[in-house]
C-alpha cells in the first residue's frame, strides 16, 4: 500500500493566507474574548465611599446696632401744621355718663357722680341708672353659687327681672364675672338672647372698663352693664 506524504505548503499560499482579512480576525479573536472573559471574573469589587453629612452651616450673625449716644431730637419745631394728637381724641370732649364706674373694689363698685355700691354686692346699669345686684340670691336650689354643675357661670332666670320689664331695652349687655374669666353656661345666654340682647362677657375689670368706653361712644340706652365685685369668692 503505497504511503501519501503531505506536501508543505507553497510560498504563494502562505502569503494569500497573510494578506486575507477573515485570517487576522481567526487569530486574534479568541485573545480578545480571552482577555475579556478573565478581565470579568477577576476585576475587583467596586467600593463607594459616603461622605459623613456635615451639619456645620455657617451662620452669619445680624448687625449689630450700637444704641444712641444722645436723645437730643434738636430744637422744638414752632410750625403751625404740628398735628395736636389731643385734638384728635373724639370722646374727650363728651360727657362721661353717669354711672361711669370709677373703681372696681374687692366689695363692691364706686361711680364718678360719687355713688358707691359697698357690702359684697354687684350691680346692673340699665338706661344711665345704677341698682344693686345680688344674683346668687333667691336661686332655686338654695345655693348662693355663680357656678352651676359644669363650671359655668350662670344666672337664672330671676336675675334678670329688670331687664325684663325696662323698655326700649339695650342693645348690649355686659356681663363683669368676677375676678377671673369664666364660660358662660348655655341656658343664661338664651335667657339673654331671647329678649333681644347681645351678650358679652369679661372680667369685672376688663367690663367695667367696656362699658365706660361703649356708654360714652354710643349713650347708656344702647349699653347696659351686670357685674359681681371682683372679690367674690365661691362658697365652698
Amino acid at each position: 500500500m503505497a504511503s501519501h506524504q503531505i506536501s508543505p505548503p507553497s510560498l504563494q499560499l502562505l502569503r494569500f493566507l497573510r494578506s486575507t482579512p477573515a485570517f487576522h480576525t481567526f487569530r486574534s479573536s479568541p485573545r480578545a474574548f480571552s482577555h475579556r472573559t478573565n478581565s470579568a471574573h477577576h476585576a475587583p469589587s467596586a467600593r463607594y465611599h459616603r461622605r459623613p453629612f456635615s451639619t456645620n452651616f455657617h451662620r452669619s450673625s445680624p448687625p449689630q446696632s450700637n444704641p444712641p449716644k444722645s436723645t437730643d431730637r434738636g430744637p422744638q419745631s414752632e410750625e403751625d401744621t404740628m398735628t395736636d394728637f389731643g385734638n384728635m381724641d373724639m370722646l374727650s370732649v363728651a360727657p362721661p355718663p353717669t354711672t361711669w364706674i370709677d373703681a372696681c373694689v374687692s366689695d363692691g363698685f364706686h361711680f364718678g357722680n360719687g355713688l358707691k355700691m359697698t357690702g359684697g354686692s354687684g350691680c346692673l346699669l340699665v338706661g344711665g341708672e345704677a341698682f344693686t345686684w345680688r344674683p346668687w340670691a333667691g336661686r332655686a336650689d338654695g345655693k348662693k353659687s355663680m357656678l352651676n354643675g359644669k363650671g359655668q357661670w350662670d344666672a337664672q332666670g330671676s336675675a334678670w327681672g329688670l331687664l325684663d320689664v325696662v323698655w326700649p331695652k339695650p342693645e348690649l349687655l355686659i356681663l363683669g364675672l368676677g375676678p377671673t374669666m369664666l364660660p358662660l353656661s348655655p341656658e343664661t345666654r338664651r335667657i339673654i338672647n331671647a329678649m333681644g340682647i347681645r351678650v358679652d362677657m369679661q372680667d369685672t375689670r376688663n367690663a367695667a372698663s367696656q362699658f365706660n368706653l361703649l356708654a360714652t361712644e354710643r349713650g347708656v340706652g344702647d349699653i347696659a352693664a351686670a357685674m359681681i365685685p371682683i372679690g367674690w369668692r365661691e362658697p365652698r
